[in-house]
């Protein structure tokens, strides 16, 4: 019974095992109905359809899910079942800077170069490729196209990097970019030549001609007479139709006096009369007043003026010295600078400034601070470059002698530190000087009144320059014949009745400092005595300028060093030019015995 029992329940077990084989059966062969395929005893592909991105190749696999998509397209980035576009224009920047870089579904192209530039055009696929191959694009002269740019024809066209300007008139044209540029007048034609044979032509900012004497001659240029201590005054008269006033004869005619005073008017200049004030004294040594007739000689003070010319009758004062003109000596004015301030109580007292600002509190005004905005109330400056100690950087970057904090154009050289509107911006940096809207140089340019204002830039005469500028190109009162310096508001007349004394040997005491004096309303400089070396530096600073003048030595005997010097930045930095009638032998002989040799050095 026992028996029968188990070999029922081992049959029983058996087809338990057969039903549970066949519900899975049954439940795969359902599944496989719900996906829509049947059972057909044949293996399906899991690339068909492509599971992968459009392109890429499928491949059949044993892992899940049974298959593995290859490397995504070029220019594109992913899986290989899902890509996406590489932007080649962010990652490699292919193109040249000013042609736009645009990024296509897969790949990229750069636009043409920009204006002014030629090369080539590029485009491709894929981050390698596009670090590989840059757009090259390079400048087009523009100038150089036969048609000079477009300018005109007679004008100066100045290329640059994608671009050009149009310039002035060349040499011997007058006009502008507007009205074109016509030869300009001559001074000659074949038949006649206005100007003196020992003369020349200049052509003037308006097209005008007009006439010179050259060097060793003088007159209006029309009519030249010899002269021979160069002053600018003929030896003899000549006869001149206009009356002007170098065509009258030379008072002195061996010394140089272009002021041609004449204290007694007894026709013979100051500089070479005896007795230049008529009163009978003679001057060397003995009058004390060389111009003021004072036949008693008196002189009140100690120094060596007599009282008719001594703006300080009781005071002694050599150097004479008047800050404002008004004919009383500093040495006994309340009010040095004519600002109505008393000097006792002026932070500035040599300076006008009667509002008396002082930013810095140092009890140094504004005015005449060289350090304006840090306190430096001892103002001291040993290289002698009017910025004091205290502030000074010595930081040049263009070399042209201004501390680039100080400097309104810091990358650009410019001495005379001009700035025609007030700005803060220089001319030579600043690319519309009168800030009327209209660029100097360049389109809608060229200015035909750099310096004034003039938005409608009428010029009636149709010669290049402005009807506002027409005959005063800087606007300050004074014609551009008359003007020393016509393209600068600030100087109109050659002046050194305002200068720096910059003693070249503040130990020595052998001799006394410098003095000078200065005539023909600061046209003439004078050393008056022997002295120890020092320097007379005008303050008004001069970008590039042409100046010509005579050096007169009116002794044969001194041998002392005489000379002038320009682009003057401190007291160890500027040019000099100087000469020395005889060798001399420097009375030490330590540290060694010093020989100056003479000439022109």
């Amino acid at each position: 019974m026992v028996r029968y029992l188990r070999e029922d329940n081992k049959l029983h077990s058996v087809n338990l095992q057969h039903v549970k084989e066949m519900s899975l059966i049954r439940n795969t062969i359902m599944e496989c109905q719900v996906c829509g395929e049947c059972w057909r005893g044949s293996h399906r592909s899991r690339c068909n359809p492509n599971p992968c991105f459009s392109g890429v190749d499928c491949m059949e696999t044993y892992e899940y899910p049974g298959y593995r998509c290859g490397p995504c397209p070029p220019g594109l980035e992913g899986n290989g079942t899902s890509c996406a576009d590489i932007n080649e224009c962010a990652y490699a920047n292919p193109c040249f800077p000013g042609s736009k870089c645009i990024n296509t579904a897969p790949g990229f192209r750069c636009e043409p170069c920009p204006r002014g530039y030629r090369g080539n055009t590029v485009s491709g696929v894929g981050v390698d490729y596009a670090k590989a191959s840059k757009q090259v694009c390079t400048d087009i002269d523009e100038c150089n196209d036969g048609n000079n740019g477009g300018c005109d024809p007679n004008s100066i066209c100045t290329n640059t990097l994608g671009s050009y300007k149009c310039g002035p008139c060349k040499s011997g044209f007058v006009g502008n970019q507007t009205s074109g540029c016509i030869p300009q007048k001559s001074c000659s034609t074949p038949t006649s030549n206005p100007c003196d044979i020992n003369g020349f032509c200049m052509f003037e900012r308006n097209g005008e001609i007009s006439c010179a004497c050259n060097v060793g001659w003088a007159g209006n240029g029309n009519v030249c007479g010899q002269d021979t201590d160069l002053d600018g005054y003929p030896d003899e008269p000549l006869p001149c139709i206009d009356n002007n006033k170098h065509c009258k004869q030379d008072n002195c005619r061996l010394t140089p006096n272009s002021g041609q005073e004449d204290a007694d008017n007894d026709g013979i200049g100051d500089q070479c009369d005896d007795d230049a004030d008529g009163d009978g004294i003679k001057n060397v040594e003995v009058d004390n007043c060389r111009l003021f007739p004072n036949k008693d000689q008196q002189n009140s003070d100690t120094d060596s003026f007599g009282d008719a010319c001594d703006n300080c009758p009781n005071v002694p004062n050599n150097d004479q010295r008047d800050t404002d003109s008004n004919g009383e000596g500093d040495a006994c004015d309340n009010d040095i600078d004519g600002d109505g301030i008393p000097n006792m109580l002026d932070n500035c007292p040599r300076v006008p400034n009667p509002l008396q600002t002082d930013r810095d509190e140092d009890g140094v005004g504004d005015a005449c601070d060289s350090c304006p905005e840090m306190s430096n109330p001892t103002q001291t400056d040993m290289d002698s470059d009017l910025v004091g100690d205290i502030c000074d950087t010595n930081e040049d970057s263009d070399g042209d002698g201004h501390q680039d904090t100080k400097d309104n154009c810091a990358e650009i050289p410019n001495s005379s530190q001009l700035d025609s509107d007030n700005d803060g911006l220089g001319d030579d940096c600043d690319n519309d000087d009168d800030n009327d809207g209209i660029p100097d140089y360049v389109p809608p340019g060229p200015d035909n009144c750099r310096l004034i204002p003039n938005p409608n830039q009428k010029d009636s005469d149709g010669n290049g320059v402005g009807d506002v500028c027409e005959e005063d190109f800087d606007n300050d009162t004074v014609v551009d014949q008359l003007d020393v310096c016509p393209e600068s508001a600030e100087v109109t007349l050659t002046d050194f009745r305002a200068y720096q004394t910059v003693i070249l040997d503040p130990e020595g005491d052998a001799q006394i400092d410098p003095n000078w004096v200065v005539l023909n309303q600061g046209m003439e400089i004078v050393q008056t005595m022997n002295s120890d070396p020092g320097l007379a530096v005008g303050y008004t600073a001069f970008n590039g300028v042409d100046f010509e003048g005579t050096f007169h030595v009116n002794t044969v005997t001194d041998d002392d060093y005489a000379g002038f010097i320009f682009s003057y930045q401190d007291s160890a930095s500027f040019y000099v030019v100087m000469w020395k009638q005889t060798e001399q032998t420097y009375w030490q002989a330590t540290p060694f015995r010093a020989v100056a040799e003479p000439g022109l050095q």
